[in-house]
């Protein structure tokens, strides 16, 4: 959740607006309040995309969809405007962690917490299913864990009985890991897929990991296909339940009804301890649109440079000063004044649960890098090469329709990845939040020429978006050792291993679609300092330990945030 921006409207249709909840593809989502005080998230379809018969059969899909399916389990829908431009659809607000956000803040959930949410979920599905509805991409972050119980979101991909599919070309529906076996080999999606991925999700709930472990998409979905889940650590009953839910035959799997019976559970969900404990991780939500509390409008000019001490012989050159930013590598002592915290993003923080059915439909391909030596910028930096150019758009400021050539390092670094000691599959954690977050965004890193976890030699890192947008997103990785490296010897520094606050070795940014874009580490990557190359990536067995992958949406080579972060154990 987020401030309004200066461009934003002040109301949508009737209601008042009070905040960003996130943005995709389609549209932007914001919290709202109807004349009668009632909150209300409301997806507004962008300007842009309204033209397109297919965004727009999606979306009038998703509103149908929503008014169809009115239980305790789903947000109810409020309100929708579908015969003019600005097409929306308002819903009700339901405050709370999303199953996956909760998972990564508290661990696995307590054995009976599964059974009553595994009982709530499903009684949730029975009353989707009961209007002809399947869910196709329930997953932990399409479950929000509300006050008053969980809430199953996001039906833009829902499809009932009578409805025809929409799909981009190439595009199997759900998620790698959560989506049945018969999905993904004939595009059958019924009612006992939805309870494939409501096992997968408990799975998740249970354990903490990956249903099916984690590493290249085409991986993940050949082991939901093939290979039995990951239920190590989960208790015998717990498991036998969920095992019943991912039986890779369809008529293998039960109902809900039985189901439901199987759990046993004796008290409502929203008086078990643990999970009323959850409702603190939910955002505070905003009384009043003030004026005082929107974001002013993105300024043309650049902001004062601080003031800095004097660099050392042995310091990297700070950021230019027309950011406004100041940077110091971990191996000096000195700090520069102001800096230390985590800067502001410059788009807004990414959808939260009801960011329902963020997508759209026109894709465009990668653009093309520069060839040249390194003592010529970074124009000469190795990277991954691209395919075709992007579409232009007449009218359209130049700077969004093409890639950043780099990006750089503006302010510390501070995201720190840390492998799950007892993981299997080469799970972990980040220290830090991400600065926008992206739904539509996936990727994955493992070693190149399998799906093992990266620990030595090369590696492949993948990303891409889940659905097609209309406007440029460009996307830059970067891959961070876990200690202060030595530009002489590209070693840690001798005499005592330092934190890295570095950003570490970049990638060229690319603009993604939902094609896979593969990057080969130390191949495509390089250190880049004031717009020139400074060396090249390191070999990861130089500094053994936890490394760090940062995804990072780039709006110019200074101008970026984290989008995802993930990481491996170089050994």
């Amino acid at each position: 959740m987020d401030v309004l921006k200066a461009q934003d409207p002040a109301r949508i249709g009737a209601h008042t607006l009070l905040a960003r909840l996130g943005a995709g593809g389609m549209g932007q989502v914001y919290l709202g309040r109807s004349p009668g005080g009632r909150l209300v998230a409301i997806k507004v379809i962008r300007d842009e995309i309204v033209d397109h018969p297919e965004a727009l059969a999606r979306f009038r899909r998703e509103v149908e969809t929503v008014r169809a399916v009115r239980s305790a389990y789903t947000a109810n829908l409020i309100d929708a405007s579908l015969d003019t431009a600005p097409y929306w659809l308002a819903t009700e607000y339901v405050p709370g962690p999303t199953l996956a956000g909760a998972v990564r803040e508290r661990g696995p959930l307590p054995v009976e917490t599964c059974r009553g949410l595994l009982a709530a979920l499903a009684e949730g599905l029975a009353a989707v299913h009961a209007q002809r509805v399947t869910h196709r991409d329930l997953k932990p972050q399409n479950v929000i864990l509300a006050a008053q119980g969980p809430q199953l979101i996001d039906f833009g991909i829902a499809r009932s009985a009578a409805q025809t599919v929409l799909t981009e070309a190439g595009y199997a529906p759900g998620t790698p890991g959560y989506t049945a076996p018969e999905v993904l080999l004939r595009n059958e999606a019924g009612p006992a897929a939805d309870v494939f991925a409501l096992g997968a999700t408990l799975a998740y709930a249970a354990t903490g990991r990956p249903p099916f472990g984690s590493g290249e998409p085409a991986g993940v979905s050949y082991r939901a296909v093939h290979e039995p889940i990951d239920l190590h650590g989960a208790e015998a009953g717990l498991a036998a339940l969920i095992g019943s839910c991912v039986a890779k035959e369809p008529g293998d799997r039960p109902g809900l009804e039985e189901l439901i019976a199987w759990c046993g559970v004796r008290s409502a969900l929203v008086e078990d301890a643990f999970y009323a404990g959850l409702a603190e991780l939910a955002e505070a939500v905003p009384s009043t649109p003030a004026a005082s509390s929107r974001a002013p409008a993105a300024s043309p000019g650049p902001s004062a440079p601080p003031a800095y001490p004097p660099l050392g012989p042995h310091d990297l050159p700070t950021a230019p000063p027309a950011y406004g930013y100041g940077y110091t590598p971990t191996q000096t002592v000195r700090s520069a004044p102001g800096i230390g915290q985590r800067r502001k993003p410059w788009l807004i923080a990414g959808a939260t649960g009801l960011a329902v059915g963020l997508a759209a439909v026109a894709a465009f391909t990668l653009l093309p890098g520069t060839e040249g030596d390194g003592d010529k910028g970074v124009d000469g930096a190795s990277g991954a090469g691209a395919t075709s150019a992007a579409p232009t758009t007449a009218g359209s400021d130049e700077s969004t329709l093409q890639p950043p050539a780099y990006v750089e390092q503006t302010n510390p670094s501070r995201d720190l990845w840390t492998a799950d000691p007892q993981s299997q599959h080469g799970q972990g954690t980040c220290n830090l939040p991400m600065e926008e977050g992206n739904e539509q965004f996936q990727a994955s890193v493992a070693e190149a020429g399998s799906d093992a976890p990266y620990t030595s030699g090369k590696g492949r890192i993948g990303l891409r978006l889940k659905y097609a947008v209309t406007t440029p997103y460009y996307v830059a990785v970067a891959v961070k050792p876990p200690h202060a490296i030595d530009a002489d010897t590209g070693k840690p520094f001798e005499g005592g291993l330092q934190d890295n606050r570095d950003l570490g070795y970049t990638s060229k940014p690319v603009a993604l679609g939902t094609e896979w874009v593969y990057l080969t580490y130390p191949d495509d990557f390089r250190q880049i300092v004031r717009g020139k190359k400074a060396g090249d990536a390191i070999p990861v067995v130089n500094d053994p330990g936890d490394w760090t992958v940062l995804f990072l949406h780039v709006q110019a080579p200074q101008k970026y945030v984290t989008i995802d972060c993930r990481g491996f154990v170089s050994k």
